[in-house]
């Protein structure tokens, strides 16, 4: 289970640099992410040495956090598994929750405009529960 997560939080790593969260965010600004919540879905077993790609999108954001999902497909096409989370900028002196920079939120306003296809609305926002009988 760990390496689906694994792969996710890789992906989002190859985003972060065109955001405004490079490798040296920490160091002048003295902000990092956290992540408050994530959740995946396994939709289909992965074997080790299958080539995936990871596709995000942005459903939501403000000035301090965002509503992200992905998508994990096998290099066949088929879907593999789901995640979605929310990220926290924090301030690390505190810790606390901070805003982000005007220049991040703008990049991230852009991504969500950019979005040309979004995800199957019915697997956002899922709720883990037991049905009561």
């Amino acid at each position: 289970m760990a390496y689906y997560n694994v792969l996710f939080d890789e992906s989002v790593d190859q985003l972060y640099p065109l955001i405004g969260f490079g490798l040296d965010y920490l160091e002048t600004t003295g902000c990092t992410t956290y992540v408050a919540e994530f959740h995946i879905c396994y939709l289909r077993e992965l074997h080790e040495g299958d080539e995936v790609t990871c596709t995000f999108y942005l459903i939501e954001h403000d000035e301090k956090r965002f509503h992200a999902y992905q998508e994990m497909h096998h290099k066949d096409g088929w879907l593999a598994a789901t995640a979605e989370g929310l990220t926290l900028h924090v301030d690390q002196s505190g810790p606390k929750v901070a805003p982000m920079p005007q220049s991040i939120q703008d990049k991230l306003a852009a991504f969500k405009a950019a979005q040309t296809e979004m995800p199957d609305p019915s697997r956002i926002s899922r709720r883990i529960a037991l049905k009561r009988k």
